[in-house]
C-alpha cells in the first residue's frame, strides 16, 4: 500500500470517543442499504452464493467502520459533513455517482436547468466527443440540485462501490486533510485515511474482527477500505464464502485472470467427459439444456399411476404445456408437449394435478381427489409424533425402487440446437422423450449404479446420512430420503461428480455454488425456463417436479460473471471455530450474531458440507466439516443467553482497553433489549450508542411480518470498579440521559436543516436514541439492587417474566416518545393522550414528512404500547405504508371493543365522518356532549386535535370538516 509521509502521533486518539458515538447519518445509510439490496444478483458478493442471505449491506459496514475511527471536533455539523463525504453522500459524491450511472439524457438536462451556451456542451443528439467528465459535472451538480432530497438524488445513482474509487474521492482529500490538521492526517485514498486513523488511535493498523462471520460482508468491506481483519465462524461453509470474498471477489486483476481461466480449463474438462458419454446429444447433435421430472403415484381409488405436478406449464412466455393422455391399456398417463396452446388451455394446465394437498386429476369425465397424506399412509403414534408408510431409502439408492409409493419420471426436455450452441440467443424447444432419450436415462442410471459406492469413497458424491432437525426431518417424511445424495438425481450425480475431481479452493466455492442450483428440491420456474435455486427461501422444500441443469446450464450459474474488487494489501486470517473459544485480538469487533435467528444455518448447510467434507484442499483441510450441531448459537432461551454472553466475553477480553465493539440485531421488541443488555452486563461491555438501519425491501417481507430494520449498537469495555444502581434511582437517571440524548441530535438535526434543507436524523432514529441511553445507563453499573448484573443477566427466566431492566426499557422508549411532540401540539395536550392517539397523531405529522415505511410505524406502536395498530393502517406494505384515512374507518373499527373506538380521537373521526355525510354540526356536538362525561373539562383538547387534524389531514374535505367542528366546539357559550 502506498504510504503518504506525515507527522502522526502514534495513540494521539487513544482516549478520544468514536465519531459514531454522537453523529451518524442513519437515515440516509438506511436508503444507501435498501439500494444495495435491491440490486440483488448485483450486490458484490452475491455472485459467490446467494444461498446464505444474512449478509449485511457494504456500505453499512462501511459506515460503521469509519464512523468508529473517525474522532469527533468541536465542530458536530462539520464532522457530520467529512463523514458524509467519505461516504459518497454529499452533493459533489451524488453527482459523480449520478454521471456514472448517466442519470440524465442531454434532452432531460436541457429541460432540468437552464443552459446559456449549449453548443459549448452538446453535439446532435449527445455530448461532444471533447467534454470531459469534468465538464459534465457542472450540468450535473445543477441538475440534481434541482431536486428535492437525499433519495430522490441517490436512487437515480450508482452506489458508491461501483465507482472508480480514486475518481469518486479525489475532491474529498483536501478537505479531510484541512479538518484534520490537528491530527497530522495526510491522506489521498480510504486505505490512507484507516491507516493513519489506525495508528492515532490503537498504534497501528486498525485490525477488525468478526466470530460470526457469515457470508463474509464485514470482513470483506474492512478489508476494502484498508483494515487488517480476522473472521470466524463454527461453520465451515460460512468460512468457505468468506475465504471467496477475500480471495476471489477481492483478488487482483492478474489473480482473477488465473481463476477463470483455472474455471474454464474445468469446464472444458467436464464438458469432454459429459459429451464422450453421449448422455446430453440426439442423434443430429443438438444438445439438452435441461430435463423435467416428477413425481408419479397410484390412485387407491383407480389404481391409475398419476403424474404429480402442481402446475403443467412448462412456459408461461410460450405458452408450452404438458398435457395428460389416459392409457387405459396401462392405466396410466401418457405425457405430451404441447407448445402455443390457448391462453385457456395454459390456465387449465396451470391448476397442474396437486391441489391444496391433495392428488387431483380427472379421468373419463370423473374427478378424483386422495391427499397426499393418504398416499404416503401418514399416522400419529400414541406419544403424540407421527409418521408414514413411505419407505426409508438406503445408502446405495439414488432412486425409488419399484415397490416405492413415490416414483419419477422424465416427462420433458428442455433442447438447444445444434446451429446456436455457441450462440448468445439460442434456440430452444421441449419435447417429449423419445426411445433414444429413455435408452440415455438407463445408460445414465447403469453408470452411477456401477460408480456411486467408489465416487463416495473418493468423496465426489456423499454419503453423509441426514440427521433428523426442525428443517431436515421433513425429507424423512415427504420423501423417505436419508442421506443426502438422494436429494440428487442420477443426472445430477454423475455431473456434479466429474466437477469435484477438481479440488481448488476455488473450485469448491463454485461447486457449492451450482449445488444450490442443480437438485432434485430445485424447483422448475416456468416463467424464467429454468430452475430455481434451491435455498430460495431457506428452507428444504421437496417438489413433485423438479428440473435439471445439463452441463451448459449448470456451468452458466456455476463460476463466471462474480464481481471483481481487488483488496488492497492487508493481513487476513480465516478461522473455523467457536466463537466462545476466540484466541486472536481486534481492535473493532464488529459482529451480526444469530439472534433469534429463524434460519437454521446448522442444518440447511448440511446440504453443502455431505459434498465438500471429504479431502478439502488448503487452506480448507484446517477446518471442521461438520455443522456441530450442539455448538451452534442459536435462538433465545437461556443457553442462548449464555452462549453469548460468553462470546462477546471473549472478543471483550481479546481487544484494547479502547476497543469497539458493534453489535447488530434484528429490532423486534423490548424483549430482545432485555437479553442483550443482560449479555452485555455478564461481557463487560457497556453501550455507548445506538442507531435504525431500515433495510427492508417489499420482496423480503412477507404479508403481515414484522419489517427486518437492523439496531447498529457501539459498545466500550465497561470501567473498571463496582457500581450498584436501584430502580428507584436508576429510573430518573435513564429519563435525564434521554432527554439530553435527544436535546443534543435536535440541535443538530436543527442546524443541519437550516444549512441544507433536510435533517440527519428521523423520527425513528430520535426514538432509538431513547432505548440507546437507557442502555448506556443501565450496563454502567455492576449491581441492581442487591443482585451482581451477571448473575441477575444469566439467570433463568419464568415465561411472561417483566424484569427491571424490561421496566427500565420501555420507559426509555416512553420517554423519548413523549419527548417528540408533533409540531402542532401542545405538551399539554400530547401529555393527556392515550398511547393509540398518539401514535395515530405522530404518524400523522410524519406522513406530511413524506414517511411511508413501515419500520417507523411498528417501531411508534411499540413505543405507545398500542396493542394492535394494524387496525389503524390503510396500507401496511413496507415502502408504502400509511394510516388510514378518516374516510376508510368502518363502524367496527370505531366500536368501545376496539383500541381507537374507547378513545376521544375515535369520538373525532366519527364526528367528522358524520359531518361529511351532512350532519349539522350542532347536532354532532349535542352527541359529543351527550357521550363525555367530562366533556367540559376536555373540550380544548378536542379543539387542539381538531385544529392538528386541519393541518396533516391528507384529504381537503377532512381538512374543511375539521375547521368547522373545530370552530363549533371552540366558539361555545356556557349554556349552549
Amino acid at each position: 500500500m502506498q504510504q503518504t509521509t506525515t507527522t502522526l502521533t502514534p495513540l494521539a486518539l487513544k482516549d478520544a470517543p468514536a465519531l459514531i458515538e454522537t453523529v451518524f447519518p442513519a437515515q440516509k445509510v438506511s436508503f444507501e442499504a435498501q439500494k444495495e439490496r435491491k440490486a440483488n444478483l448485483g450486490q458484490t458478493l452475491t455472485g459467490l452464493g446467494s444461498y446464505w442471505k444474512g449478509r449485511k449491506p457494504l456500505i453499512l459496514v462501511r459506515a460503521i467502520v469509519l464512523g468508529t475511527l473517525l474522532p469527533p471536533t468541536d465542530d458536530a455539523e462539520a464532522d457530520l459533513a467529512i463523514f458524509e463525504k467519505l461516504m459518497a453522500f454529499d452533493d459533489e459524491g451524488l453527482a459523480r455517482r449520478a454521471l456514472a450511472a448517466n442519470a440524465f439524457s442531454v434532452s432531460k438536462l436541457q429541460e432540468m436547468i437552464p443552459i446559456s451556451d449549449p453548443e459549448r456542451y452538446f453535439g446532435g443528439r449527445g455530448w461532444r466527443r471533447d467534454i470531459t467528465d469534468d465538464d459534465k459535472l457542472v450540468l450535473y451538480r445543477q441538475a440534481l440540485a434541482t431536486l428535492s432530497g437525499y433519495e430522490e438524488k441517490a436512487s437515480i445513482s450508482k452506489r458508491p462501490e461501483e465507482l472508480d474509487q480514486d475518481w469518486l474521492f479525489a475532491p474529498v482529500w483536501a478537505e479531510v486533510n484541512r479538518h484534520y490538521a490537528h491530527l497530522g492526517l495526510s491522506v489521498r485514498s480510504l486505505p490512507e485515511l484507516v491507516e493513519q486513523l489506525g495508528v492515532l488511535r490503537y498504534g497501528h493498523r486498525a485490525r477488525v474482527g468478526d466470530t460470526f462471520s457469515g457470508g463474509g460482508s464485514i470482513p470483506f468491506e474492512a478489508a476494502r477500505i484498508g483494515c487488517d481483519v480476522y473472521a470466524s465462524d463454527l461453520n465451515p461453509i460460512a468460512c468457505m464464502l468468506t475465504w471467496g470474498a477475500l480471495n476471489i471477489i477481492g483478488s487482483s486483476p492478474e489473480r482473477r485472470v488465473e481463476i477463470e481461466k483455472s474455471q474454464e480449463r474445468v469446464a472444458k474438462s467436464v464438458d469432454a467427459e459429459i459429451t464422450k458419454l453421449g448422455i446430453e446429444h440426439d442423434k443430429q447433435g443438438n444438445r439438452a439444456k435441461s430435463y423435467l421430472y416428477c413425481v408419479e403415484a397410484r390412485c387407491p381409488e383407480t389404481g391409475w399411476m398419476v403424474p404429480l405436478s402442481p402446475s403443467w406449464v412448462i412456459s408461461k412466455g410460450r405458452n408450452i404445456i404438458a398435457r395428460l393422455k389416459p392409457d387405459h391399456g396401462n392405466k396410466r398417463f401418457d405425457i405430451e408437449i404441447v407448445s402455443g396452446v390457448s391462453d385457456k388451455e395454459a390456465a387449465a394446465a396451470d391448476q397442474g394435478t396437486v391441489q391444496d394437498g391433495d392428488m387431483v386429476y380427472t379421468l373419463d369425465g370423473k374427478t378424483y381427489r386422495t391427499p397426499i397424506k393418504t398416499l404416503r399412509g401418514d399416522y400419529r403414534n400414541s406419544d403424540g409424533s407421527t409418521g408414514n408408510r413411505l419407505r426409508r431409502w438406503e445408502k446405495n439408492d439414488f432412486k425409488p425402487r419399484p415397490d416405492d409409493v413415490f416414483q419419477e419420471r422424465l416427462y420433458a426436455i428442455h433442447w438447444i440446437a445444434k446451429d446456436s450452441l455457441t450462440k448468445s440467443r439460442q434456440e430452444t424447444w421441449f419435447a417429449a422423450p423419445t426411445d433414444a432419450d429413455w435408452e440415455s436415462e438407463r445408460r445414465v442410471e447403469t453408470l452411477v449404479a456401477a460408480n456411486l459406492s467408489q465416487w463416495q469413497d473418493e468423496g465426489l458424491v456423499p454419503d453423509m446420512a441426514i440427521e433428523h432437525g426442525d428443517e431436515t426431518t421433513r425429507l424423512f417424511r415427504e420423501r423417505g430420503w436419508t442421506h443426502w445424495h438422494h436429494l440428487f438425481n442420477a443426472r445430477q450425480l454423475l455431473l456434479i461428480s466429474r466437477y469435484f475431481q477438481h479440488r481448488t479452493p476455488e473450485d469448491y466455492v463454485f461447486n457449492a455454488k451450482s449445488l444450490d442450483w442443480n437438485s432434485r428440491i430445485a424447483n422448475w420456474m416456468n416463467h424464467w425456463e429454468k430452475t430455481n435455486n434451491v435455498f430460495y427461501n431457506q428452507a428444504l422444500n421437496t417438489f413433485y417436479n423438479y428440473g435439471i441443469r445439463c452441463f451448459f446450464s449448470h456451468e452458466a450459474g456455476r463460476s463466471f460473471g462474480f464481481a471483481n474488487s481487488p483488496l488492497p494489501e492487508t493481513r487476513r486470517s480465516i478461522k473455523c471455530r467457536d466463537a466462545a473459544k476466540l484466541e486472536d485480538d481486534a481492535d473493532i469487533w464488529i459482529t451480526d450474531p444469530p439472534y433469534a435467528d429463524a434460519v437454521n444455518y446448522h442444518e440447511i448447510t448440511e446440504y453443502f458440507i455431505a459434498w465438500l467434507r471429504k479431502n478439502p484442499p488448503q487452506p480448507f483441510d484446517d477446518w471442521v466439516w461438520d455443522s456441530r450441531r450442539a455448538l451452534a448459537i442459536k435462538g433465545s432461551d437461556d443457553e442462548f443467553r449464555r452462549g453469548m454472553a460468553a462470546a462477546y466475553k471473549a472478543m471483550a477480553d481479546h481487544m484494547p482497553d479502547n476497543g469497539m465493539q458493534c453489535v447488530m440485531f434484528t429490532h423486534q421488541d423490548t424483549a430482545v433489549w432485555g437479553d442483550l443488555i443482560g449479555i452485555f452486563w455478564a461481557a463487560g461491555l457497556q453501550v455507548v450508542a445506538a442507531w435504525y438501519i431500515a433495510t427492508e425491501t417489499n420482496a423480503a417481507i412477507k404479508k403481515g411480518s414484522f419489517v427486518q430494520g437492523t439496531v447498529i449498537l457501539m459498545l466500550k469495555k465497561r470501567a473498571a470498579g463496582e457500581r450498584t444502581g436501584f430502580k428507584q434511582r436508576l429510573l430518573p437517571a435513564v429519563r435525564q440521559e434521554v432527554a439530553r440524548q435527544i436535546e443534543t441530535m435536535m440541535h443538530l438535526n436543527d442546524t443541519v436543516a437550516a444549512h441544507h434543507g433536510e435533517p440527519v436524523w428521523g423520527d425513528s432514529d430520535l426514538q432509538m436514541a431513547g432505548y440507546a441511553a437507557a442502555l448506556k445507563v443501565l450496563t454502567a453499573y455492576t449491581r441492581i439492587g442487591d443482585e451482581d448484573v451477571t448473575t441477575f443477566a444469566l439467570r433463568p427466566r419464568a415465561r411472561g417474566e417483566v424484569t427491571v431492566v424490561d421496566e427500565i426499557v420501555q420507559q426509555a422508549a416512553e420517554t423519548a416518545s413523549s419527548l417528540l411532540v408533533p409540531e402542532g401540539l401542545t405538551a399539554d395536550a400530547w401529555g393527556r393522550l392515550t398511547g393509540i392517539e398518539r401514535f395515530v397523531l405522530r404518524m400523522m405529522d410524519m406522513e406530511t414528512a413524506g414517511t411511508s415505511k413501515l419500520d417507523n410505524y411498528q417501531n411508534f406502536a411499540k413505543a405507545f404500547r398500542v396493542t394492535d395498530y394494524s387496525r389503524v393502517m390503510g396500507d401496511m406494505r413496507p415502502n408504502n405504508a400509511r394510516l388510514k384515512r378518516v374516510s376508510e374507518y368502518a363502524s367496527r373499527d370505531l366500536t368501545d371493543a376496539t383500541e381507537i373506538g374507547v378513545t376521544r380521537l375515535g369520538q373525532l373521526i366519527i364526528a367528522l365522518q358524520q359531518l361529511l355525510k351532512d350532519t349539522e354540526a350542532q347536532v354532532i356536538v349535542e352527541q359529543l356532549r351527550a357521550e363525555m362525561a367530562d366533556f367540559l373539562e376536555v373540550r380544548s383538547l378536542l379543539v387542539d386535535m381538531l385544529a392538528f387534524i386541519e393541518r396533516k389531514a391528507p384529504e381537503s374535505e377532512v381538512r374543511s370538516a375539521a375547521e368547522v367542528l373545530g370552530a363549533r366546539l371552540k366558539n361555545m357559550r356556557f349554556g349552549d
